[in-house]
């Protein structure tokens, strides 16, 4: 089944929000709908499996791993109607080109990633990709020191608050993050 027109849609959040889940919902539905779906995810995001896209909550979907975006023009399937990017943020600024031609040529392309990065700062392609989208869902997690709702992702180092200057791209799970809400968002800087 083609679309007649292609759109991006995001979905974004805090780690623990539900993003995957989402992505994964919206890949089974197009599936069942015979349309041809392609995953692609970060071949970096290696938490769960190296072939799947994996919540935290153990849901899962075959995907293809990639070094980086221009890998997903080379992997294209002709016929692939929806395409589904998982963990968006780690690509580098070349995605945003390769959804806008994706959706030109009428593919519904998703995207999954975090809109911050532990700092609380916009993280990596993701501001541009969510102003250039038909669709944005962003998703909230619970806040893990007060139950509100959470929108920010804290790294913790033994269990406390990483430092403004820590690399920001470290890939982990609950081991290394929590969900948090503004009001418990902790980011040190040294000075």
């Amino acid at each position: 089944m083609k679309h007649h027109t292609g759109s991006i849609e995001v979905i974004t959040g805090s780690m623990f929000s539900g993003k995957t889940d989402e992505l994964i919902r919206r890949l089974r539905r197009a599936t069942i709908a015979r349309q041809k779906v392609q995953v692609f995810k970060p071949a970096i995001d290696n938490r769960y499996a190296v072939e799947k896209v994996t919540s935290h909550a153990g849901s899962d979907f075959a995907a293809q791993p990639v070094r980086s975006a221009s890998e997903i023009s080379v992997q294209m399937v002709k016929g692939t109607t929806v395409v589904a990017i998982d963990e968006a943020q780690f690509f580098d600024v070349g995605i945003i080109a390769i959804c806008q031609a994706m959706a030109d040529r009428g593919i519904r392309v998703i995207v999954a990633g975090l809109d911050t990065d532990f700092r609380g700062e916009p993280f990596g392609p993701m501001p541009v990709l969510m102003a250039q989208a038909e669709v944005v869902d962003k998703l909230h997690a619970i806040c893990m020191v007060c139950g509100e709702p959470a929108s920010r992702t804290q790294r913790l180092i033994d269990g406390r608050p990483a430092n403004y200057e820590d690399p920001v791209v470290v890939v982990g799970a609950s081991e290394l993050y929590e969900a948090r809400c503004r009001k418990h968002h902790e980011v040190p800087r040294n000075l």
